[in-house]
């Protein structure tokens, strides 16, 4: 049986294309290893948004090619963003690489593994109109009690700094009652939290449907018994409905957690970014969400350095996140994508005057953050238990409902002795951090 070692990189809807393969390749007969030392075929699945993401997956990609020398592979293969960006020409400058498959041809994995382990070198790259269902085999990789359910691929929205589009395809949406099926699954698996993803969350339904759908999709999905936290994340401002407000302010299973990606505050930038939203717009919105749902977490992302972003401009932005003090913000520097609109304007910022906005941003926030955390101090949340402190036997860590998987800090909870991963328990917070935060585990 020919072993199969898998690298995933980028974001975790890549890591949902990851699983869906790994799948695939298990109900072909492949047997699935972790050990790059031991694999027949290596396959590292990349990411192409910004130049450092590609720099890490071409990185990673040269890594697995020593694996031909050093241990038993056989065949390397690119998937995900990078091979469907650069298709041949990758083939041509990577002779170690064995094949390419695309975001378009992800369902033929196991048809590129098979060709390679004939000695071929074969390039698949496909339609980007394609996305999994609850009916292929996916093999989580995350830990048993959360899991990601995409709902939907692509994009519509052509921001003009961005790539997706051009590597994803158009927003295409699942049925309702395939995510539902997926989640029942995946619920039956033991996962207690689903973080629903997409490009665009807050656009699903829409080509499939006429409209947005996500609020029909969450009443549906809060009825799963067994299922405890629904998170929603990446939603776009401007579908984020009053219907969508409500109802996650009514339903205890839905996380309070907004995570909403903004890039900018000033008009003139936003424009530019071809952004539907005005600072304007963008005010309201945080308004309502922050008065409709008590105790909100909100975050988002911001890009300094757009091209002709000036020091007033990037000072408007600086002073738009002290104003709304976000729970938790990520800063980007611009990254010049080719084929993309903005890699054409004038006035290119020079990557000092990046760096030193980046700072100075993350700076700022840091310090909202700490303030925010402190602020906590004293209330009761409920923690998902993720591990315990290997060096004191009476703290674990985990994440209450501000915390999202992988991008957010964690809370360590003293005095508790006997809580496993995948356990809820209620905690007193006891001391906040910039990012992460202490409590007491409160006993009954």
């Amino acid at each position: 049986m020919q072993k199969v070692g898998f690298i995933s990189l980028g974001c975790v809807k890549n890591l949902v294309d990851t699983e869906v393969m790994l799948g695939a390749l298990k109900d072909r007969g492949f047997e699935l290893t972790a050990d790059p030392q031991n694999a027949d075929v290596l396959i590292v699945n990349t990411c192409a948004f910004i130049e450092t993401a590609k720099n890490e997956s071409i990185t990673a990609i040269l890594n697995m090619a020593d694996y031909k020398k050093i241990g038993k592979c056989k065949s390397l293969i690119i998937a995900g963003c990078l091979g469907q960006r650069y298709q041949q020409d990758l083939l041509d400058e990577i002779p170690e690489a064995d094949a390419i498959v695309g975001t378009g041809a992800w369902h033929r994995i196991d048809e590129a593994v098979a060709e390679t382990l004939k000695g071929k070198r074969v390039l698949l790259i496909g339609e980007t109109d394609t996305i999994y269902d609850e009916k292929m085999t996916r093999i989580t990789t995350t830990p048993e009690y959360s899991a990601y359910i995409k709902v939907a691929e692509g994009c519509n929205n052509r921001c003009s700094y961005c790539v997706i589009p051009l590597v994803r395809g158009n927003y295409r949406s699942r049925t309702i009652e395939s995510i539902v099926a997926e989640a029942k699954s995946l619920t039956d698996k033991g996962v207690k939290e689903i973080n629903l993803i997409a490009q665009d969350t807050t656009n699903y339904g829409h080509d499939l449907y006429g409209k947005s759908r996500l609020t029909d999709l969450l009443k549906e999905l809060v009825k799963i018994e067994k299922l405890q936290w629904i998170r929603i994340l990446y939603c776009y401002p401007k579908y984020f409905t009053d219907e969508l407000i409500e109802l996650m302010a009514a339903e205890p299973k839905i996380c309070k957690y907004v995570d909403l990606p903004l890039q900018h505050a000033d008009n003139t930038v936003l424009k530019a970014m071809a952004r539907y939203d005005t600072r304007e717009s963008i005010e309201a919105l945080l308004k309502k969400i922050r008065n409709k749902i008590p105790n909100v977490t909100i975050r988002t992302s911001f890009i300094v350095g757009f091209p002709g972003e000036t020091e007033e401009q990037y000072l408007a932005l600086k002073s738009f996140v002290e104003e709304q003090r976000f729970d938790k913000v990520g800063v980007f520097t611009y990254s010049r994508e080719e084929d993309t609109p903005a890699y054409e304007m004038d006035d290119q910022i020079d990557d000092v005057v990046k760096q030193e906005r980046y700072h100075d941003l993350m700076s700022l926030q840091c310090k909202i953050s700490e303030e925010l955390n402190q602020e906590m101090e004293g209330k009761e949340i409920e923690v998902l238990i993720e591990g315990r402190d290997t060096e004191q036997e009476t703290v674990a860590y985990g994440r209450s409902y501000r915390e999202a998987p992988e991008v957010d800090g964690q809370v360590y909870v003293e005095c508790d002795s006997d809580s496993k991963p995948g356990d809820m328990i209620k905690a007193k917070i006891v001391q906040g951090f910039t990012y992460d935060i202490l409590a007491e585990k409160i006993t009954e």
